[in-house]
């Protein structure tokens, strides 16, 4: 059974998260390549291109009036260990085609209401790189 594919409250909003980051992108002009890809036990929410840039983009959904004083922001949940993750499953993907374009890392921060409707997208472009993931908190890379 794919995780991914349970519909919990917190899966719901995720979903209604990525599909409003989704239409954002199109409207910028990217290509959606995949959405929700798993490999090296990770996953990467959005993959996107534009003409000079393939993306690799986490999405942090929250719903308004419950915001957490330990999360001022969404993108604060994206931790070192995370975009860790998110960097092993981006080299998984690039092992399996040919690619030219430059690789960027984004976060999009997604805020809904009460009734799930989107509020506002805050969409961070290169949030982190793969130095800034493995040397924040002492972490070095292999």
């Amino acid at each position: 059974m794919n995780i991914l594919n349970i519909l919990t409250k917190k899966r719901i909003i995720g979903n209604v998260g990525e599909d409003a980051v989704r239409r954002y992108l199109r409207r910028k002009h990217y290509k959606i390549l995949a959405r929700n890809y798993v490999a090296e036990g990770h996953e990467i929410d959005i993959i996107a291109e534009d003409k000079m840039h393939l993306c690799f983009v986490e999405v942090k959904t929250r719903t308004l009036g419950r915001e957490n004083p330990n999360e001022p922001r969404p993108s604060s949940a994206v931790t070192p260990k995370k975009q860790q993750g998110i960097i092993l499953a981006a080299a998984d993907f690039l092992s399996m085609r040919k690619n030219t374009k430059r690789i960027r890392f984004d976060v999009a921060e997604v805020l809904v209401n009460e009734r799930t409707e989107v509020q506002s997208i805050n969409y961070i472009e290169n949030a982190f790189t793969r130095d800034t993931a493995y040397y924040s908190k002492g972490i070095r890379r292999k």
